[in-house]
């Protein structure tokens, strides 16, 4: 399709009606083969339509989309580019001996569905794959689209192909070996810029990964120094030594990735202890001890602290944290995950597991228990079957011994909404006793127990709204001054403080 532009090819395909939306999004023709069903998702574009985008989008030919790139587009989209790149090398295990035990269509059937198996788990971690290679997968993370913690992506969605291969309906139960390394790269269009010709990598980093992967024994996951590094202390490691690699002129240290580390936040988890000296940011901090002793004075405050990734709000609060060291008071803290943006309660979730102490050998009967004592803690005996099944629902826990709830998912979601705000907020006087429960202990103290104020109602308007999710990135996250819900909006170290 010569000089074709975006708005000629929807009117060609039939949905002339997106034009304005792609125009306003700057999605064009070199755009246009990496958009996914996600994207479209998030673009607003129905279910209907959405399936006739891709459809149409994987039915270009090849030629014709090397000729829109060229004639219709920036001929820099051909270009290579210099990008730091983590690579994944995914391989399967036995494959030979399967191959010998298979018809070749039920092994092709088999193939396919652990090629879903894998890419579903990589497109969640919005990795990109560079290239299917018989058994094996070559993965990227940072291209075309790059994160601040594409190193970590890479890791956490391993650890989740491993479990994710083992589902896969086959003969035996299937194991793969997987190879990460990271590094720089030239990475873009090959071939002339024929799309049926795989985006290459180009550098150490691929051949790599590639040879880490075959250091690498079956269920096994193993990384090296780059992505050691910039992994930090979210995962458990085991230390490997120095090996040499073929192809490689020096020696290689390497690291098997034994689990998901249990940490309290993603900045503990990456920065672990080693931090550099604070500095600046004194009126910020100032602003929330202020609004700290308001609170412990039993008027209720909730403040969001709002500003760019990376521009310290982690760093701040944890400052504050260490300011308030040896105060009576029982800190519960929560946090969203780039990882699990489809579960809107997973803070809750995870808070809750870190609580029990949950173990990856945990097994549901072992969960449940450790539910129940969590919340004997908060709630008298007679009060648990209440609320238990509203936890074991969130928490995915099977719990046969519970009576069913007869409730709609929307009346279950609101009173679990309602059992939660209520763990936040124990100390309140005069909340509406939808549930039949009162929490003892559980909560922010913030002064002992006192009787509903004004100032503690603010705070429970503020809560609500952030548990039901009315602040979202791009909405509204970072309105400070907003009714009931005070903020503190961070510019870089010198500027001005917005409140």
């Amino acid at each position: 399709m010569p000089d074709k532009t975006i708005a000629a090819w929807l009117t060609d395909v039939g949905l002339p009606q997106y034009v304005e939306l792609f125009a306003r999004e700057q999605i064009d023709l070199r755009v246009l083969p990496e958009l996914t069903d996600d994207d479209l998702t998030k673009l607003g574009v129905p279910l209907g339509p959405r399936k006739l985008l891709l459809k149409a989008i994987s039915g270009l030919s090849a030629s014709g989309m090397r000729d829109a790139l060229v004639h219709g587009s920036s001929p820099s989209v051909l270009h290579a580019k210099r990008r730091q790149l983590t690579v994944m090398f995914c391989d399967l295990v036995g494959s030979t001996q399967l191959s010998q035990e298979l018809h070749p269509e039920a092994l092709r059937e088999l193939m396919t569905r652990y090629q879903r198996a894998c890419t579903g788990v990589v497109e969640r971690y919005d990795g990109h794959i560079a290239q299917y290679l018989g058994d094996g997968i070559m993965v990227y993370f940072g291209w075309p689209r790059a994160h601040e913690d594409d190193a970590e992506r890479s890791v956490r969605a391993a650890i989740d192909i491993q479990a994710a291969v083992t589902e896969v309906a086959a003969p035996a139960p299937l194991e793969v070996r997987i190879g990460i390394a990271t590094g720089p790269v030239v990475v873009g269009e090959t071939g002339g810029g024929d799309p049926a010709v795989p985006k290459a990598a180009v550098g150490e980093t691929p051949n790599l990964a590639a040879r880490l992967q075959g250091l690498a024994t079956a269920g096994q996951i193993v990384i090296g120094p780059s992505t050691q590094r910039l992994i930090g202390s979210a995962f458990e490691l085991e230390d490997l030594g120095r090996h040499h690699l073929k192809g490689i002129v020096d020696l290689v240290q390497a690291w098997s990735v034994l689990s998901v580390k249990v940490a309290e936040g993603r900045f503990e988890a990456r920065h672990g202890g080693k931090l550099t000296p604070f500095v600046g940011r004194e009126d910020e901090i100032d602003l929330l001890l202020r609004r700290w002793s308001q609170a412990s004075q039993g008027k209720g405050q909730v403040v969001m602290l709002c500003g760019e990734p990376g521009i310290g709000k982690s760093r701040i609060t944890q400052a504050v944290r260490e300011r308030l060291e040896g105060r009576a008071v029982t800190r519960m803290r929560y946090q969203c995950s780039p990882y699990h943006e489809k579960s809107a309660l997973h803070p809750v979730i995870e808070q809750f597991e870190r609580a029990a102490e949950f173990t990856r050998e945990d097994g549901p009967e072992n969960r449940l228990r450790k539910m129940e004592a969590v919340l004997l803690q908060a709630l008298p005996a007679e009060q648990l079957s209440t609320v238990a099944p509203l936890f074991a629902a969130m928490l995915s826990i099977p719990a046969p011994h519970y009576p069913a709830l007869p409730l709609t998912p929307q009346r279950q979601k609101e009173r679990t909404l309602t059992a939660l705000i209520m763990d936040v907020i124990s100390d309140a006087r005069g909340l509406p006793d939808e549930l039949g429960i009162r929490p003892r202990v559980t909560g922010t103290r913030i002064g002992g127990s006192r009787p509903w104020r004004p100032g503690t109602r603010r705070a429970m308007h503020g809560i609500q709204r952030i548990v039901h999710g009315r602040f979202r990135h791009g909405v509204a996250a970072c309105q400070p001054g907003d009714g009931h819900l005070p903020g503190c909006g961070l510019s870089k170290i010198g500027g001005d403080l917005r409140v």
